[in-house]
């Protein structure tokens, strides 16, 4: 029988917490998953306690995900070299200017074999333009990368209401392997190969959102915001069969939960599509939104 894998979750905020609730609940039941799941914490004091100590005692991360309870078998590791140098697999969530810092704090600590994913929407921005978060990670630790993307409001996943997400995998084992680990009855796995794919549909949305923000902060009415996220959403095929040059880029991935789904959702309920709409009324944006 093969070795369980152990898995590690690098980050702990809103969307992090969010995720370790499914992956310790799903790791708990696998056998091929190890029963501990670790997850990084930024360690921080909440009312004059460890935020670890918190979620390891109380099950519950107060701070940015509070009124959830996590598994008992997710533990919290304020050691990023400790909490992730055991993993099979590990699943960065967190936010994208802080990868670069983070994967070499890791560079040389963790098994070279391991597998990642990543769910960070972004890309990272440097002197040869613009890259992939994945790349960035996997340039910087040389392990195999996948990527998660979706309609996935973190706080309706934790609450369990129904959604789909999109993983992107270009090896089929993998896939599959990823899909168990995260999938539950109320939270549907997809898996294509267009990993690259996937993930550029995560950043452009972002963009997109601004503008149907605007829309709505010059009370442009819904004909013109559904007409900015069609052209949008062609801007986005568009430009992903130039900025993906891995493989063919096929229309049918943007049909699933990473393309138009999280599209839809990110130019209703985002917070790129809110700061735009009080931009354009002429209201104070507070800095760092």
């Amino acid at each position: 029988m093969a070795t369980p894998k152990k898995v590690c979750i690098i980050g702990s905020g809103n969307w992090g917490s969010a995720i370790a609730k499914i992956v310790g609940s799903n790791a708990a039941q696998n056998s091929k998953f190890d029963n501990t799941v670790t997850m990084w914490v930024f360690e921080e004091m909440v009312d004059g306690r460890k935020l670890t100590d918190i979620i390891n005692t109380d099950h519950e991360n107060v701070k940015y995900l509070p009124g959830h309870k996590l598994p008992p078998n997710v533990l919290a590791v304020a050691e990023l070299v400790d909490a992730a140098k055991e993993a099979d697999i590990l699943v960065f969530v967190i936010p994208h200017q802080f990868i670069g810092r983070v994967c070499d704090t890791m560079k040389g600590k963790i098994k070279s074999d391991a597998l990642g994913m990543s769910l960070i929407k972004g890309v990272d921005e440097g002197p040869d333009g613009l890259k992939l978060i994945s790349d960035v990670i996997q340039e910087k630790l040389g392990i195999t990368m996948s990527v998660l993307m979706g309609a996935n409001i973190a706080n309706e996943v934790a609450d369990e209401k129904f959604c789909e997400t999109t993983i992107g995998c270009k090896n089929t084992e993998h896939g599959a392997l990823l899909k168990e680990l995260m999938q539950t009855s109320n939270f549907r796995v997809t898996v294509v190969e267009e990993s690259d794919v996937v993930e550029i549909c995560g950043a452009l949305k972002n963009i997109v959102a601004v503008g149907a923000g605007f829309c709505d902060g010059l009370g442009f009415g819904d004909n013109t915001k559904a007409a900015v996220i069609r052209l949008g959403l062609m801007e986005m095929i568009a430009f992903a069969r130039i900025f993906c040059t891995a493989g063919a880029v096929s229309s049918a991935t943007f049909l699933e939960s990473c393309g138009v789904a999280d599209l839809i959702t990110t130019c209703y309920g985002g917070r790129n599509r809110k700061v735009a709409e009080a931009f354009a009324k002429g209201g104070k944006v507070r800095e760092g939104t």
